[in-house]
């Protein structure tokens, strides 16, 4: 079983397939490596792919003190993960969490970012629902830690933004379900304190964002409300970002609907790799 160690000595497990270009996936907060299945069998006909668990999700480490969580820590863990595979450059593509830290990679580490591809980002972005955010976090967070993973989710209950998926395709929402309750109690507690609530919303983001260096590709659910306005604000602001929203479909577009999420994003790695990605022409602006 494969490990890279982190800067900090933590462990991160990470699965690959393929050869080419390198491709590396960051999961969501509720998922893992295993999430980004229907991507590894796609994309390792292309590419060399990685997807990793990031610390706090099994096999990777579960450290114990707070400290070894933050969304810093996140997307350093990203950049000592290719230190390890000896890759200077890679395409970057991130769901929710994952995504955060993606388009945190890309203003940190811009050399090392081919592109960046930020699936369902932004939650607890919006400020009139901030500090319900907050607070939903930290309640979360403990229920996970006493109560365990199962059992807290099943006093959780479903998010909406995952209705789409159990209604439209119920054996993939179960295969999402088992995953979930498959995870640390513990890590998630620590990722909820450390890195989700302690995170910038993206809408602090609008300097970085306008002088963005990777070419960007924002993915987003039109039924996915909390990623929504953070994803029209990434497009309104980065001339370097396009975006895609994928009708009928909630949070995770890469598993609701592989098949077009694999589409888009083939497009925009062929764009990238072949020198024909550019910005937005300002001509094109209103107003311009």
């Amino acid at each position: 079983m494969p490990f890279a160690t982190a800067r900090d000595g933590i462990r991160l497990h990470y699965v690959e397939a393929g050869s080419g270009t390198p491709l590396i996936f960051a999961h969501e907060f509720s998922g893992d490596a295993r999430s980004w299945e229907p991507q590894l069998r796609f994309f390792s006909r292309r590419h060399r792919c990685i997807a990793f668990n990031a610390r706090g999700y099994p096999p990777s480490d579960v450290p114990r003190a707070k400290s070894k969580y933050s969304w810093r820590i996140a997307v350093d863990d990203i950049a000592d993960l290719l230190r390890h595979l000896r890759i200077r450059r890679a395409h970057v593509a991130g769901c929710s969490m994952g995504a955060y830290s993606a388009l945190q990679f890309g203003l940190r580490y811009p050399s090392m970012a081919l592109s960046v591809t930020a699936l369902a980002a932004g939650a607890g972005s919006d400020p009139a629902t901030r500090e319900a955010f907050l607070r939903t976090t930290e309640a979360h967070a403990r229920l996970f830690e006493t109560a365990g993973t199962a059992a807290a989710l099943k006093q959780r209950g479903i998010s909406p933004a995952r209705i789409p998926q159990m209604l439209k395709d119920p054996r993939g929402f179960a295969e999402f379900r088992s995953i979930h309750e498959s995870l640390s109690g513990q890590g998630l507690a620590g990722v909820l304190r450390g890195v989700q609530a302690k995170r910038p919303p993206v809408y602090a983001l609008e300097r970085g964002l306008r002088d963005y260096r990777p070419p960007l590709l924002v993915v987003c659910g039109d039924e996915d409300d909390g990623s929504l306005g953070p994803a029209l604000f990434m497009k309104k602001v980065c001339r370097n970002a396009r975006l895609w929203i994928c009708p009928g479909t909630g949070h995770t577009v890469n598993t609701e609907e592989p098949g077009q999420f694999n589409r888009n994003l083939l497009d925009f790695l062929t764009l990238v790799d072949s020198g024909r990605w550019k910005p937005r022409d300002p001509r094109s602006l209103a107003g311009g």
